[in-house]
């Protein structure tokens, strides 16, 4: 039951959000007729069918259409020296595949058959978000585990954010699945109002409308997106109530982070995940004192980053689009129009989490990990035990 004064505030959120989620003609905000299949017999047949409708289906945003189309597509890299495991990867709310390009490859490099999926209503255009259920996004995993089962010896799953919380419950109800690299798991949000996205979408469609620009990822969020992110909370939380996960577990988290509620899983880290060889890997400046945990610092005016964040945990420096000189930069960063336009017109810029804001310092997201290295050499040895 919703007291009074919460009413209040929610239905007063909705109208303004009404009147805010304006009808736009703009492809990238109207949502194909159905969403592409995922359950081919085989992964190159997924890839195959996943391009095609990909090719008549999603809002280019560049005239380069292979590049935009190979960061959207489900991939699969084969190993020079197979060591007969393998690690499917589940990307995050309004991303794509790429956001694992740089860990596949380390993982590809030590051995391991390594595919990713695209969650549907991801890929295309962002409208497309207003399809997907939360079964959609369940049965994708499962089938796709399947398929790499027969594969493989052993399996290993990955997920990012949303993702994170996709093959956490997969892997709590499969004692085949070998262990979990977890990588900004939401498993709760930063901010509880995520709870009515659910309700919310029967009145409005959108709770972000930006300019698409990025192609790599979506900048706006149908209300859609966030009401199934939030049922993969409830059912991962559901599933880790009184539970004991003797697996092995690696999992990044950044203390900057705006986006999830980082406490939470850092409790099941230290409470529930019992594998003595579990790693955390923690982006700040706060002690969690916890055993099994590998603490960097944020705090590098050397590279002008202020803080961590929920994204650039993923990709490595040397990154081409989100690297240190990476031609990708998000001046979206919940600062001033001022401050966003001057980012966006080549001022100094430092890099932060979403919503930081410094006192005279322009910011943008940061969107690389400056310990990439290291977290990989931490993320080996939890694999290798």
């Amino acid at each position: 039951m919703i007291s009074y004064l919460p009413r209040i505030i929610f239905f007063s959120a909705i109208v303004l959000l009404t009147a805010y989620s304006q009808s736009s003609n703009d492809p990238n905000y109207q949502a194909s007729k159905s969403l592409p299949d995922y359950s081919q017999d085989t992964f190159q047949q997924y890839i195959e069918d996943t391009k095609q409708w990909l090719l008549t289906h999603r809002v280019f945003k560049t005239e380069d259409i292979e590049k935009e189309l190979q960061a959207n597509l489900p991939f699969e890299l084969m190993p020079e020296k197979a060591n007969g495991d393998a690690v499917l990867l589940v990307h995050g709310l309004g991303d794509s595949p790429y956001s694992f390009i740089d860990v596949a490859k380390h993982l590809a490099s030590k051995g391991y058959l390594v595919r990713t999926v695209l969650l549907p209503g991801h890929g295309s255009k962002v409208g497309d978000l207003m399809l997907p259920t939360l079964e959609d996004w369940q049965n994708v995993v499962r089938h796709h585990v399947a398929l790499l089962k027969q594969q493989s010896n052993k399996l290993w799953l990955g997920g990012y954010s949303t993702g994170a919380n996709l093959v956490t419950s997969e892997a709590l109800n499969d004692p085949d699945i070998e262990g979990l690299l977890l990588f900004s798991p939401a498993f709760k949000p930063r901010r509880s109002i995520v709870k009515w996205a659910n309700i919310a979408s029967y009145v409005v469609t959108w709770a972000d409308q930006d300019p698409e620009t990025n192609y790599i990822r979506y900048n706006s969020l149908p209300m859609n997106g966030g009401a199934v992110y939030y049922q993969t909370t409830e059912v991962v939380q559901d599933d880790l109530k009184d539970t004991l996960y003797n697996k092995p577990i690696f999992m990044m988290l950044s203390e900057g982070d705006r986006v999830i509620d980082s406490k939470f899983p850092i409790s099941v880290f230290e409470k529930q995940f019992i594998n003595d060889n579990n790693q955390l890997i923690w982006q700040g400046e706060g002690e969690l004192s916890l055993p099994n945990t590998t603490r960097f610092s944020m705090n590098r005016p050397d590279l002008h980053i202020v803080n961590g964040s929920h994204m650039g945990l993923l990709f490595a420096p040397n990154n081409s689009d989100y690297g240190k000189e990476g031609t990708i930069r998000i001046c979206n960063n919940g600062q001033s129009k001022e401050q966003e336009k001057a980012c966006e017109q080549g001022a100094e810029t430092w890099f932060s989490s979403y919503g930081q804001i410094q006192e005279g310092k322009v910011l943008a997201r940061l969107t690389y990990n400056p310990y990439f290295q290291e977290s990989m050499e931490k993320l080996d040895k939890v694999m290798s035990n």
